[in-house]
């Protein structure tokens, strides 16, 4: 038994769960996701409990799961809580504006990247005051917030990819609490 699978999802107050042809709807304050359940995998409502079981214990039925659970719980997470994921833009004169329906990001290219944001997602930027970045000297911040959070990942991933953290002065766009190593270089080496 998936030690994923086999746990129970506890439906919070403010959401609704109901099964439509094989088709999970899961409704609250925030948003209303749909999934397909995949063949030989059975969901269950009691209470306000959500029970996903399989049917037998072929390798492929039992991958799908403890996904088809990870799902659903995700699901009932984003429609009553939502998703968050907070960039941090490190570099002198490296910025972030909210410009209508597009993300102005400036980080030492020659032009100002330009990033439509997707229907769903909430982006908000904020600029670290100079001196107050701390160690790491953050110029600005951008909090990307949702309730899908497959599209929030996504466009996370999107916004890091116009210019990832190097590894010699730690310049560019990370992940909150992601960690990178610094090189010492050619001089630093001797």
């Amino acid at each position: 038994m998936s030690r994923i699978g086999r746990k129970h999802i506890v439906i919070p107050a403010g959401v609704t769960v109901e099964e439509k042809d094989r088709k999970m709807i899961v409704s609250g304050p925030k948003g209303v996701l749909e999934y397909g359940l995949q063949d030989k995998i059975n969901v269950a409502l009691e209470g306000t409990e959500i029970i996903v079981t399989r049917e037998n214990d072929e390798p492929k039925v039992r991958s799908l799961h403890g996904l088809t659970r990870a799902l659903l719980q995700n699901m009932v997470t984003g429609v009553s809580d939502g998703f968050e994921k907070v960039l941090h833009i490190i570099g002198t004169g490296y910025t972030s504006d909210r410009v209508g329906p597009w993300l102005k990001i400036v980080v030492g290219y020659s032009h100002d990247v330009l990033l439509r944001v997707p229907e769903g997602i909430d982006v908000t930027t904020e600029v670290v005051p100079r001196g107050k970045g701390g160690k790491l000297g953050i110029q600005s911040i951008v909090r990307i917030k949702g309730f899908h959070k497959e599209d929030v990942g996504k466009f996370a991933a999107e916004v890091r990819r116009v210019r990832p953290p190097e590894n010699y002065k730690g310049k560019g766009i990370r992940y909150e609490n992601e960690f990178v190593k610094i090189k010492a270089g050619k001089s630093g080496s001797k």
